[in-house]
């Protein structure tokens, strides 16, 4: 896979760094000198350019390329919106862009973008459910109705099998891997009623 990554803020970098990890093939891409050498480190190639200029962008053959990721952020909600609208004119397959907030989303997908990303929202309602619900580890929204949640075993459940519980009845929750701690070994196992 081909990706191009526009803006190495915080959010960039560390998706360009995990999708090097993943054995994508990533074009970083910023105007700062510093950030591009950072990220020279782990990616495929790190280019520094003015993703606004369309000479510039056009070099990087977006139309060739499987994503490209415009995570330009509070720095710059034009550039982010310029560079969106010209990865789209220059052909760009799918465009994955980042917005600050509700009116940036509309814009971009107004100027093309084939997916909008607020991270730091996202991140903030995933971190929301984990503080305020104690025995939650994480969770992870699989659409408007499906939840998968990590959570600690409430002590009232110790003991008693799943069929016992009855927890798809009760609660309408399903349970999709048990986790335990055994001789400091961790385990995973599919449930067993």
């Amino acid at each position: 896979m081909q990706v191009i990554i526009i803006g190495l803020g915080q959010f960039g970098m560390a998706l360009a760094r995990s999708m090097a990890h993943y054995g994508a093939e990533v074009i970083a891409v910023d105007a700062s000198e510093e950030k591009v050498n950072q990220a020279a480190e782990f990616v495929s190639e790190a280019v520094r350019l003015d993703a606004m200029d369309e000479m510039a962008l056009a070099s990087l053959a977006p139309e060739r390329r499987d994503l490209c990721v415009c995570g330009i952020g509070e720095a710059s909600r034009e550039g982010s919106i310029i560079a969106t609208a010209l990865l789209r004119q220059l052909g760009a397959q799918r465009v994955v862009a980042r917005a600050i907030d509700d009116l940036h989303a509309r814009i971009l997908r107004l100027v093309g973008a084939h997916e909008v990303v607020s991270p730091e929202k996202a991140f903030g309602e995933r971190l929301a459910m984990r503080l305020v619900h104690r025995r939650i580890r994480d969770v992870l929204p699989l659409g408007s109705d499906v939840v998968i949640t990590e959570m600690d075993l409430p002590s009232t459940f110790v003991g008693h099998s799943i069929s016992e519980l009855s927890l798809r009845r009760r609660y309408g929750v399903t349970v999709m891997a048990v986790r335990r701690i055994e001789d400091g070994e961790v385990r995973v196992t599919l449930p067993d009623p």
